[in-house]
């Protein structure tokens, strides 16, 4: 094969994976259950993997872009309270109500909250028609603050109750988040945006492999304990899918008074979409498997929960004769 069809292939592959997303991710997970005795060991790769996935999604926002986004700070700051404010409130109330104070699920659920923004919501927002522009500068601002952001949250509703590394967390946040974010919109900015079409037959679709492959390695490390809590799941199952969907809810409702629909569908799966990758590996790391099994449980959740948002979306769209796509102006979205 020749470098052109090697180019073809790799944005063939990428294209097909973000197709089809909703099935591959949680294949993936399934995948590192069965296989966990094989893959166990290779957790020490999941911080440089997952550096990489950033570095990637990084190269796609420039200076300019994060200037865009803070001449209208609105969509921004309303994101942040609806991710990281009102999304933990319920997350917290709804697991104590459940579970009790004390239980390490609620520190999953509360955690599922305080992570940044998923890297995939872009993958969503481009598909709706929506601000592309603002999610990615959306993702990197609020992948930039993560290490004061999840500590804090974690902070604020637990105190001392329970023991964590906090430098450690920000250590790690700042190691396989914001360094990579950092030097990603620096390639951007030397290579004058140039730099992720150049490389996207390759970066594309080994950041999918990258992915799907830090799921697995996350869900093999976390198997056992999974396994031993079957009883559990009948609970916490059907309380991460109500979860997630309040928070896609919370972005869609919360964006209504802005009257615009590009931003309303950024803010929808930007609110609703998490870092999973990352919210797992900081579980796993800090906060121990229990805390982590409500956070893996969510990847089984986000993807098909975007498919279902993504329908409901477009039939609302086309009720309110909202074309997004076009930029629509302040007259656009109102119920």
């Amino acid at each position: 094969m020749n470098a052109r069809s090697i180019a073809r292939f790799g944005l063939a592959f990428n294209a097909c994976f973000e197709r089809y997303m909703f099935v591959f991710i949680p294949a993936s997970l399934v995948s590192g259950f069965l296989l966990s005795p094989f893959l166990f060991d290779l957790t020490f790769l999941v911080p440089f993997l997952f550096a990489y996935l950033t570095f990637v999604m990084a190269m796609g926002c420039g200076w300019e872009q994060m200037k865009s986004a803070f001449r209208t700070p609105a969509p921004l700051a309303l994101t942040f309270a609806l991710a990281h404010v009102a999304a933990p409130w319920i997350a917290y109330e709804t697991g104590v109500l459940l579970f009790g104070p004390n239980s390490p699920y609620v520190v999953g659920l509360v955690l599922f909250t305080a992570i940044p923004l998923g890297v995939s919501s872009v993958i969503w927002v481009s598909m709706s028609g929506g601000g592309v522009p603002l999610t990615l500068a959306l993702i990197v601002l609020d992948s930039a603050l993560s290490p004061f952001v999840v500590p804090a949250i974690v902070s604020f509703y637990f105190g001392t109750d329970i023991a964590f590394d906090r430098i450690g967390v920000m250590k790690d946040l700042l190691l396989i988040v914001v360094a990579p974010t950092a030097f990603g919109v620096l390639v951007n900015e030397l290579s004058k945006g140039r730099a992720k079409p150049w490389s996207a037959p390759v970066t594309a679709p080994t950041s999918k492999l990258v992915f799907a492959a830090v799921v697995m390695i996350n869900a093999a490390a976390i198997a056992p304990h999974v396994l031993a809590l079957k009883r559990d799941m009948l609970l916490l199952v059907p309380v991460v899918i109500v979860l997630v969907a309040v928070c896609y809810a919370l972005g869609f409702v919360g964006a209504l008074p802005l009257k615009n629909a590009q931003h309303t569908i950024a803010l929808t799966y930007s609110s609703g979409m998490r870092n999973i990758s990352l919210g797992i590996v900081i579980a796993l790391g800090h906060f121990g498997p229990h805390a982590a099994v409500p956070v893996v449980m969510s990847i089984l959740i986000q993807q098909p929960m975007a498919t279902l948002h993504h329908w409901l979306l477009e039939r609302y769209m086309r009720r309110k004769r909202i074309r997004p796509s076009g930029g629509v102006p302040s007259a656009a979205i109102r119920e």
